[in-house]
């Protein structure tokens, strides 16, 4: 195989690729979407006085933290995201692993 094919084929590969992406994209945008919209119907004309007094106290609480501890709270909240992605990711090469040996 020449350097020419070699190129042609990886040029495919990453257009195919990103056409991948693209619907993987367009698929958890519109998800976002429906969600959004789920939500904004569901709390509609149903925002009691305790959750907006909730919602008031998180606010301002968030609102009086130095630098230090909002950039602390950030990172545990990253930290939590991310352990949340591993665990997806570790059980989805578990399922990959079980089709695999079918």
């Amino acid at each position: 195989m020449g350097i020419k094919q070699f190129f042609k084929n990886a040029f495919s590969d990453m257009k195919a690729s990103a056409k991948a992406q693209h619907e993987v994209d367009k698929a958890n945008f519109a998800a976002a979407k429906a969600e959004s919209k789920a939500n904004f119907e569901e709390n509609r004309f149903h925002n009691t006085y305790a959750k907006a007094k909730e919602q008031g106290k998180k606010s301002w609480d968030d609102a009086h933290l130095s630098p230090s501890e909002r950039n602390a709270k950030m990172q545990e909240e990253r930290e939590k995201q991310i352990a949340e992605a591993n665990k997806r990711k570790e059980e989805a090469e578990a399922r990959y692993e079980n089709a695999k040996k079918k």
